[in-house]
C-alpha cells in the first residue's frame, strides 16, 4: 500500500475510534489519552531530530546544483532567474492571499479551541516585532552552531546560504567533494526520515486517536478547511502558468491548454515531475518550442523550480498560525517568506509526505508557529500534493515557452518526442 494511503488511513482509523469511543461513553478516556499522547509526540520528535541536518545539507546542495545549472551557458542562466523570479512571485501573492482568506472564511471557532486542546495548547501570542536595527542585528548569527542549536532558523539559513556560495566560487577541485559530503549527509538524513515515516501510521493514530477524543468530529470539518486553503496558493500560482503562456510566451490560450493537458494528466496520476517530464518535452514540441531550449530549461525546472512549493509551505505555516489564535505581524510574516523561497531552492523531488515536513519545519520554526499540528496535515498532504505537481508542471511548460520566445537559439527545430 501507498504510503500516503496507510498515513491517511492511520488519521481516519485514529479520529473514528476516538470520536466514537466518546459517543459509546467508553470510560477511562484519560488514561487511552495518557498513553497515545505521548507516543505521538515522541514520533513526532523524531522527525524533528533530523530537520536541521537535513535543511542545512539540501540547501547547500541545491545551491550547489542552481549554479552548475547556471553555467551552462546563457540560455540556463536566463532560465535560472526566471525561475528564481517566479518563486519569490508565488511567496510574496501566498503572504497576501492567505491571511486575507483566513480573514474571510476563518476556521471555526469551536473546531479550532477543541483541536488546540487536544494538542495540549490553548493559545499562543507572538511578541511585539522586534525594531528594524534590531532585526537586522539578529538575522547575522555569531554563531550558527549555538543558531543551529536554538532553531534560529533565519539566521541559520542566512549563514548556509553564504556558505554555500562560497562553495560555488571555489575551484572544481574543492568544490566537488564538499558538495558530495552535504550531499551524502543530506542522503543519509532522508534514509532516517524515511525510517522516521513508515512509522508513520502509528505515531499520526496516536495523535488521531488524542485529537478525536478531545475535538470528536469537528477535526474533519477543520482538516477540510485546511485542505482548502492550502490548496487556493498552489492554485493561484498555478494560474500564473497561464498569462506566462500568453504573455510571456506569446501563445494562443487554448493552445496551451490543449497542449499541456497531457502533461497535466500524468502528474495527476503520479504526482511526480520528473515522470511528467516526457510528457512537458511533447507539449513544448507541440507548441513549437526550439529543442535547443526544451532540452536545457524543461530538466533545469524539474530539478530547481517548484512554483507551488512556496506558496502552499508558506500557507500551511500561515495557517497553523491562525489555528492556534497567533496575531502575525508583517514582520513575521516577511521571515517566513523570505524562509520559503529560500529553502525551496533545496527541496527534492520525493514523496510529498518527505518533502512536506523537511519544507515546512523551517517555516514553522522560523515564524514561531507550533510543530505539532504538522503531524496531522502531513495525513491529508497527498490531496494539496496533486495541486502541487499539476501547477508545477503547468508552470514548467510555460515558462520554457517564454523563455524561447526571448531566447537567441541556432536550432529552430522542435523539441524531439519523448
Amino acid at each position: 500500500m501507498p504510503q500516503a494511503w496507510r498515513i491517511l488511513i492511520g488519521l481516519l482509523a485514529g479520529l473514528a475510534l476516538g470520536a466514537g469511543a466518546v459517543w459509546a461513553g467508553f470510560d477511562n478516556l484519560d488514561r487511552i489519552t495518557a498513553i497515545a499522547g505521548p507516543i505521538g509526540g515522541l514520533w513526532l520528535d523524531a522527525l524533528k531530530m533530523t530537520i536541521i541536518p537535513l535543511v542545512v545539507a539540501l540547501l547547500i546542495t541545491g545551491i550547489a546544483r542552481t549554479a552548475d545549472s547556471a553555467r551552462g551557458g546563457g540560455l540556463a542562466l536566463k532560465s535560472v532567474a526566471l525561475f528564481v523570479g517566479l518563486l519569490w512571485l508565488s511567496t510574496a501573492i501566498a503572504a497576501v492571499l492567505i491571511p486575507s482568506l483566513l480573514a474571510l472564511w476563518p476556521m471555526p471557532q469551536d473546531a479550532a479551541q477543541a483541536l488546540r486542546a487536544a494538542l495540549g495548547q490553548q493559545h499562543i501570542e507572538v511578541g511585539a516585532p522586534p525594531g528594524f536595527a534590531d532585526f537586522l542585528g539578529s538575522i547575522v548569527p555569531t554563531n550558527p552552531i549555538a543558531a543551529a542549536a536554538a532553531d534560529a532558523m533565519l539566521p541559520l539559513i542566512l549563514f548556509t546560504t553564504l556558505f554555500a556560495i562560497a562553495i560555488t566560487r571555489l575551484p572544481a577541485a574543492q568544490r566537488e567533494p564538499l558538495t558530495g559530503f552535504f550531499a551524502a549527509i543530506a542522503d543519509a538524513m532522508l534514509v532516517m526520515v524515511g525510517w522516521v515515516l513508515w512509522l508513520a501510521p502509528i505515531g499520526v493514530f496516536a495523535l488521531a486517536l488524542v485529537v478525536g477524543i478531545q475535538a470528536g468530529t469537528s477535526a474533519i470539518g477543520a482538516l477540510l478547511h485546511y485542505i482548502v486553503i492550502v490548496s487556493c496558493a498552489g492554485l493561484v500560482a498555478w494560474a500564473l502558468a497561464y498569462p506566462m503562456a500568453v504573455f510571456g510566451g506569446r501563445l494562443r490560450l487554448g493552445a496551451f491548454v490543449r497542449a499541456v493537458a497531457p502533461a497535466q494528466a500524468v502528474a495527476l496520476s503520479t504526482q511526480s515531475s520528473l515522470a511528467s517530464l516526457p510528457p512537458m518535452l511533447k507539449s513544448c514540441e507541440t507548441l513549437g518550442v526550439p529543442a535547443s531550449v526544451a532540452s536545457v530549461s524543461l530538466p533545469i525546472a524539474v530539478a530547481i523550480f517548484r512554483v507551488t512549493s512556496p506558496a502552499m509551505n508558506l500557507a500551511v505555516a500561515i495557517y497553523v498560525a491562525h489555528w492556534f489564535g497567533m496575531s502575525l505581524d508583517p514582520a513575521t510574516i516577511a521571515t517566513g517568506a523570505v524562509v520559503a523561497a529560500v529553502t525551496t531552492m533545496g527541496s527534492v523531488s520525493l514523496p510529498g509526505q518527505v518533502s512536506f515536513l523537511t519544507s515546512v519545519t523551517p517555516i514553522a520554526v522560523a515564524m514561531g508557529v507550533p510543530l505539532e499540528p504538522l503531524a496531522l496535515l502531513v495525513a491529508v498532504e497527498m490531496i494539496p500534493d496533486l495541486v502541487r505537481t499539476v501547477g508545477n508542471v503547468t508552470m514548467d511548460v510555460a515558462a520554457t515557452s517564454a523563455i524561447a520566445r526571448h531566447a537567441d537559439v541556432a536550432d529552430e527545430s522542435p523539441a524531439p518526442a519523448p
